[in-house]
């Protein structure tokens, strides 16, 4: 395996050297048909030496090859150009959309602050201690209008012991939690 690598390493290189061999020969063939006053005008006129290796085939392909090239880019740059409307336009709207969902998440999360500081002032201990003080408090009324209810007759005695008796056991209930939490907080 090394070996057929090592062997297609030496053939590009050797067909490297073999084309820069080739070319050297041609231009060597070139140059060999020059008069020595038309080498020595080569080598001290600049002039003359641009025209000289502009007149190369290799030259001439190659300066083709670069006009192609820079021909190709200012089109490229062209389209490139003819987008930017769009590409601006497309950036404008992405903005929007952003602006707009960030606008939205942050009224959501506005209400959803808002629902939990309305959570922790329901569930805050004062609160609780207040509701359970209301809740004390109806009971209390409750059994009150029921004594009131019993003396003036509108209740019978049994009935009245029922319901008066679950009533004052709610309402200790209550008052003992409240006192608890009051103590407690």
């Amino acid at each position: 395996m090394l070996t057929h690598r090592g062997s297609q390493e030496h053939k590009r290189g050797s067909s490297s050297i073999n084309s820069n061999t080739a070319r050297t020969d041609r231009f060597a063939a070139i140059l060999k048909d020059k008069s020595v006053d038309e080498l020595q005008k080569l080598l001290s006129n600049k002039e003359a030496y641009q025209q000289f290796l502009s007149s190369l085939d290799e030259v001439k392909i190659q300066n083709n090859v670069k006009d192609e090239l820079c021909k190709e880019t200012l089109q490229l740059v062209d389209e490139n150009l003819k987008k930017e409307p769009r590409i601006v336009e497309l950036r404008n709207q992405y903005r929007i959309i952003c602006t707009t969902q960030l606008a939205g998440a942050q009224e959501k999360l506005s209400e959803l602050d808002k629902q939990k500081e309305e959570m922790l002032k329901l569930n805050s201990p004062l609160y609780l201690i207040h509701r359970i003080q209301e809740a004390v408090n109806k009971t209390e009324e409750e059994s009150e209008n029921l004594h009131q209810q019993f003396l003036d007759r509108e209740i019978d005695i049994g009935a009245f012991l029922y319901k008066y008796k679950s009533l004052r056991t709610a309402y200790h209930r209550k008052s003992l939690i409240h006192l608890a939490a009051k103590i407690s907080n």
